[in-house]
């Protein structure tokens, strides 16, 4: 399994690394990208990337952060070029239902990550709330730049699926399809080809069922790779198979 969205470099997990990634080896996971959301959090996902050959990294700012923590493109950029182990942009995107950041500077953010996206082919990793319109219609302009995306913790209607797959996205689905009153993205994701779906857990956030309530780990990802197979109705062990196949695709060809 691959643990496509966690955030190690947040408590608890960070000060309990060493047991955090022997669970996550004992559970069969042999990837976890950890996610950068400010420059502060980046300091420590570079750090954290040379920790252990199985944590990779991304460099990004989260919407929340984006009135404080103005990035460029070039910055972007010249990290990635820094270490090959940061192998994705973001988090990034909009979330216009907590407002922490203006929704001016939560825009020209994301439209950095998705230049810098564009220029260097690198996956872009998307947040987004309450924002289904805007989202979808930044991205759709840069339709023929055949950008990567990977919609992170997606949680949006079946019909925003629908468009962001005319843009060749990826969905990612966390502990929250496990939650019993998430019946409409249980049939979204029963309605996202199979090619397209990851798994994550958004870890310490969002624990799965039925250790929801408890701080969240990547080690708890076989929840939601369980209910997520018995969603599009194939085996566990076909489900982890083909996620991270889609995973390696989308981050290493």
């Amino acid at each position: 399994m691959i643990d496509s969205h966690c955030h190690l470099d947040h408590e608890p997990l960070l000060s309990d690394l060493s047991n955090i990634i022997q669970r996550s080896k004992d559970a069969g996971i042999e990837k976890l990208l950890t996610i950068s959301t400010s420059f502060d959090s980046f300091s420590r996902v570079k750090e954290l990337i040379n920790l252990d050959k199985m944590i990779y990294g991304t460099i990004g700012i989260h919407p929340h952060e984006s009135s404080t923590n103005i990035i460029t493109s070039k910055q972007i950029i010249d990290n990635l070029k820094e270490n090959s182990k940061i192998i994705g942009i973001g988090e990034t995107g909009l979330d216009f239902y907590y407002n922490n950041s203006e929704k001016d500077k939560q825009i020209a953010s994301f439209r950095v990550h998705i230049e810098a996206s564009i220029k260097t082919n690198i996956p872009l990793i998307i947040h987004s709330r309450d924002a289904e319109k805007e989202t979808f219609g930044i991205l759709n302009e840069y339709k023929n730049e055949k950008l990567k995306i990977l919609m992170h913790c997606f949680t949006g209607s079946k019909e925003f699926s629908e468009k962001l797959m005319t843009l060749n996205s990826y969905f990612s689905a966390s502990g929250i399809i496990t939650f019993k009153n998430s019946l409409d993205l249980q049939d979204t994701f029963k309605f996202i080809p199979m090619e397209k779906i990851l798994i994550e857990t958004d870890s310490p956030f969002l624990a799965p069922v039925p250790k929801r309530g408890k701080k969240n780990e990547p080690s708890f990802i076989h929840f939601t790779a369980t209910k997520l197979a018995e969603i599009k109705n194939i085996s566990k062990e076909d489900l982890i198979k083909k996620t991270t196949e889609n995973f390696n695709t989308l981050f290493f060809n």
